[in-house]
């Protein structure tokens, strides 16, 4: 299936100055018990967690699927932390990175930092704000900070789809590859420690009939 396209929006390009002001902003931020704050593309963004509950549990199902697939090994599966890349702080769903992350924490002992992060997943907010974070902004970020496989499980495209991209190329913030199925047919990571793991019907609920 051939990518979707997904060009960045035009800007003068980075000012390191900004992201050094939005990442202190950022860090002295003490967010509501039951919100969490990204810093996306040099924004800061703040949304509600577990809105709706079905997101929540689907994350949770991820996790916990991904972490038996991975075992006892080098890798685990991680949720509620944020990945840091540059100035930039991301709070996917779901991650995979070492098991042991000495070694491995972001600028300013802020989270994990992105080098170390070989899969992100992300189940699909709800909302303009929400649909346009994790299938557009964050997908340029992960590409652009070089994150191999970025998981999309997205309860609000046609009746529900999974989405696996690989092939990180940076400079144009996108990837070169995606595999998008529609719920109840399994979508395989094809590569890195998560590799021959399937996003099934027990992550996501079954396939839902058009209508």
């Amino acid at each position: 299936m051939t990518p979707r396209s997904l060009a960045s929006p035009t800007d003068p390009g980075p000012d390191p100055a900004l992201d050094r002001a939005v990442w202190r902003a950022w860090l002295a931020i003490e967010p509501p018990e039951t919100f969490r704050a990204e810093i996306v593309e040099g924004r800061i963004e703040m949304w509600r967690i577990g809105t709706p509950p079905a997101h929540a549990l689907t994350a949770n199902r991820l996790r916990d699927r991904l972490a038996s697939h991975l075992g006892e090994g080098p890798w685990a599966a991680y949720m509620a932390m944020h990945v840091i890349g540059g100035h930039q702080a991301w709070a996917p769903d779901v991650f995979v990175a070492p098991d042991e992350l000495a070694g491995h924490v972001g600028r300013d002992g802020a989270g994990v930092a992105a080098s170390a992060v070989a899969l992100v997943a992300e189940v699909v907010a709800p909302g303009r704000a929400g649909l346009g974070r994790d299938r557009s902004r964050k997908l340029r970020a992960y590409a652009r900070a070089g994150i191999a496989v970025y998981v999309i499980v997205d309860d609000y495209d046609g009746h529900g789809t999974v989405s696996v991209l690989t092939g990180p190329v940076a400079g144009e913030e996108r990837y070169a590859a995606e595999v998008r199925v529609p719920y109840g047919t399994p979508a395989t990571v094809p590569e890195g420690p998560a590799k021959g793991f399937a996003i099934g019907e027990d992550v996501t609920g079954p396939g839902r009939a058009a209508g």
